[in-house]
């Protein structure tokens, strides 16, 4: 493993894996509105839909918020503004990514052409 995966796979176990799941699975019935009208944390595996947003998209649901993106959206997710660097960022998508399919980075990888 790349010394960039296993810094984003150290970053992701103390700032994602306690949402997202240790194996990027998850809250349950991620589906499903909470009590609260937020949607849970959902998997960042192939059976989440993380793959179908540009390398871009994602850099700016994790520094800025979900609302940098999809204005409106309200989330539990903080934005990671001055706790992550950009390259920290970075790190933990390309964890993320590296752990999908081939089939699924080759959907992902046309979105950022």
């Amino acid at each position: 493993m790349s010394k960039e995966l296993e810094l984003g796979q150290d970053i992701y176990a103390q700032y994602c894996a306690s949402c997202h799941g240790k194996k990027l699975e998850g809250q349950p019935n991620w589906k499903r509105r909470l009590n609260t009208g937020r949607m849970p944390a959902p998997p960042h595996d192939k059976s989440g839909h993380t793959w179908a947003h540009s390398d871009q998209e994602l850099f700016e649901m994790t520094k800025f918020s979900i609302d940098a993106v999809i204005p409106g959206y309200e989330s539990d997710m903080p934005a990671f503004t001055g706790i992550l660097s950009d390259q920290q960022i970075i790190a933990v998508l390309a964890y993320i990514k590296s752990q999908w399919p081939a089939e699924l980075q080759t959907k992902q990888d046309k979105l950022n052409k």
